[in-house]
């Protein structure tokens, strides 16, 4: 069968994440593939152009891969049509313009999320992508991990009878900077450059809980800066105007209640550093980014609280491991294939701008019920 080439404008690629999980171990290793197989048995192979403002960073990447293609000018790029994909993964600030930049381009989307700094911003981009007639994705990542597909299978095949609740724990320590560097760049700490843990993580939360469990109608959270002051990536202390950690309550349709933590002010005490846990009338499970535990109805413990005796039971040993039972691979890689394959193909893909919409409307409610103290209804 034939392969053809698909030209991917990747803006923000020296960033870490646009880097390692977007160019690295999704695009290169599709092109390394041979490419996305189509329905028909064909081929498409993806050819990048990498975007970004610094041009050494850009040609040492370039170089390192064996890639020939990339700039410093985005307008450029979007003005060739070779390229008729766009990808962002930039800094959220200025992605909205990039991404307004390539719809009027014609470009099909794919991003990061989130999509915009706002619901009106990014229903706006949702308005003009579907006006201009371009497909549009935004990256739903935690639906594609290991642990995720299989309580995903679990839900599927009715294991725990009626959901009840979900319990989640998310984040790790994230180093000040000062004795020791930091392991997340220093924007994510700033707010008026974007940054923030409601921002970032509830916006996943969002699909996690909209597409295991039902659609989120009302949140109460609380969003804290618990360390007030940072060192940046030069050494230099800077204040910390944006939250850390956010503790919220979900109330999910079907009448489902999810508690989830983020923080990066937490030292795990977990085997990964995401977990949730799933109660239901016939079984419990706990998952994680690749293991998921589960303890049927049947054979659940009776424990007894007796505060006068030491624990002599293992309550984790009691747990029984979800077998993989597939290949379950990069979950950026896998959304990139879907996503070819709806532009291709035109194959589903229901994580659209819309989708996106309906994170940031999740932030901005997490980040109002802080502010206020009160329940958010987002019915």
């Amino acid at each position: 069968m034939t392969t053809r080439k698909l030209g991917v404008v990747m803006n923000g690629v020296t960033g870490r994440m646009g880097y390692r999980q977007h160019l690295v171990r999704s695009v290169l290793a599709i092109r390394e593939a041979g490419g996305v197989e189509l329905s028909d048995g064909s081929r498409v192979q993806l050819e990048p152009l990498l975007v970004g403002r610094n041009a050494d960073k850009l040609e040492e990447i370039a170089t390192r891969h064996g890639l020939t293609r990339w700039t410093t000018d985005l307008d450029a790029a979007l003005g060739d049509e070779d390229f008729p994909l766009y990808f962002d993964a930039q800094l959220t600030a200025v992605r909205e313009k990039s991404i307004v930049r390539a719809i009027d381009a014609g470009k099909h989307i794919y991003t990061e999320k989130p999509v915009a700094e706002s619901v009106e911003g990014a229903l706006a981009l949702a308005r003009h992508a579907e006006a201009a007639g371009v497909k549009n994705g935004v990256v739903h990542d935690k639906l594609y991990l290991p642990g995720l597909l299989k309580l995903k299978r679990l839900i599927d095949s009715g294991f725990f009878g009626q959901i009840l609740s979900v319990r989640g724990e998310f984040g790790y320590w994230v180093f000040e900077g000062d004795w020791q560097a930091a392991q997340r760049p220093s924007w994510n700490y700033r707010a008026e450059d974007g940054g923030g843990i409601v921002v970032d993580m509830f916006c996943h939360w969002n699909y996690v809980l909209e597409n295991l469990f039902g659609a989120v109608n009302a949140v109460t959270a609380k969003a804290v800066t618990h360390i007030p002051e940072r060192v940046d990536e030069k050494g230099e202390r800077y204040a910390a105007t944006a939250d850390d950690a956010a503790y919220a309550i979900f109330e999910l349709e079907g009448g489902v209640i999810a508690q989830l933590n983020s923080s990066w002010c937490v030292r795990v005490h977990r085997d990964e550093l995401v977990e949730f846990q799933v109660d239901g009338t016939k079984g419990s499970a706990v998952a994680g980014l690749h293991k998921c535990v589960i303890q049927p109805r049947e054979a659940t413990p009776k424990p007894v609280w007796n505060p006068d005796l030491a624990e002599t039971r293992s309550y984790r040993a009691q747990w029984q491991e979800v077998p993989d039972n597939e290949d379950f691979g990069n979950g950026f890689r896998a959304q990139w294939e879907q996503f070819i394959r709806h532009v291709e193909d035109d194959a589903p893909h229901p994580y659209d701008f819309m989708a996106g919409v309906r994170g940031i409307r999740l932030a901005e409610a997490g980040l109002e019920s802080s502010r206020e103290n009160r329940r958010i209804s987002l019915g």
